[in-house]
């Protein structure tokens, strides 16, 4: 059973590709939970499925949530991200529907209580037909989950907290909820972390430790830092998250850097003293 702020650490977090290895490394470092996924649709076998319960059993390590990601998306910059991320194009939209609905029922084997995603840019006009088009996405996306008794969690970046709370309510499911990553909202220059969780707490399931520097240039991508060196100002995040009296877990996420050990020691030193004192 996973405590109310529970540190985790993100599967492709630790620099071990191999995911089965990761987790093991994941337990032999003290951590007892994490967030699965980002593997490419041909992973979704038995006999995979039945590794990762197998898996979990043995380090002790849970998963919060089962993360989604599409063949030939891409982080590297805006406008990567702006052109390969999420439900945004309508040419790649049945092929990602159909990677959503084989997740899902991988996931489902593999004891997941939800499936996590980056949506992509989401239009301010609820008018706009991409707009329109990623709420039938979503809505279809949560009702499969909700066949599964799973969640949908949209992770956060990509567009200011009340526009995409906005968008989960108009939503009208109860099973759609929010993976809030702090340093999203500094990379893309969306949003202040802390005033982005106060004001969308209550539709937070989980959330993801990284830290980051807002982006120099218009149209540029901030860059990632070890965690606590950044700009995210985690002692006020984490007081907030106290006082909204959030209980999900907080998965390390770090996409960057050569020393990744080191940095999710880093991360779960500081959380640990912010959090428990």
């Amino acid at each position: 059973m996973i405590r109310p702020l529970e540190i985790g650490v993100f599967i492709h977090s630790t620099g071990i590709e191999d995911p089965f290895e990761s987790l093991k490394a994941i337990g032999e470092w003290g951590f007892r939970c994490t967030q699965m996924g980002v593997v490419p649709p041909e992973f979704y076998t038995d006999e995979n499925a039945e590794k990762i319960v197998a898996g979990m059993a043995e380090t002790g390590v849970e998963s919060v949530g089962f993360f989604v990601g599409f063949p030939g998306e891409s982080y590297a910059s805006m406008d990567d991200v702006e052109n390969t991320v999420g439900f945004v194009f309508p040419e790649k939209l049945q092929e990602r529907m159909d990677i959503m609905r084989a997740s899902i029922e991988f996931a489902a084997k593999c004891q997941q209580p939800g499936i996590l995603v980056h949506m992509g840019f989401l239009p301010a006009d609820a008018s706009d037909p991409i707009h329109k088009q990623m709420h039938t996405a979503l809505g279809q996306c949560a009702d499969w989950c909700k066949e599964k008794r799973m969640f949908i969690g949209l992770e956060t970046g990509q567009e200011q907290a009340g526009h995409l709370a906005a968008f989960l309510e108009s939503l009208g499911r109860d099973n759609v909820y929010v993976n809030f990553d702090p340093a999203n909202l500094i990379l893309y220059g969306k949003d202040d972390p802390v005033g982005a969780f106060r004001s969308i707490g209550n539709h937070v399931i989980s959330c993801h430790a990284k830290d980051g520097i807002w982006p120099t240039e218009e149209g540029q991508l901030g860059s990632e830092m070890p965690l606590g060196e950044g700009q995210v100002d985690f002692a006020e995040w984490i007081n907030a998250l106290k006082a909204l009296r959030f209980k999900g877990p907080i998965v390390i996420e770090r996409e960057a850097g050569d020393e990744r050990k080191k940095d999710i020691f880093q991360a779960r030193d500081l959380l640990e003293k912010l959090i428990w004192g």
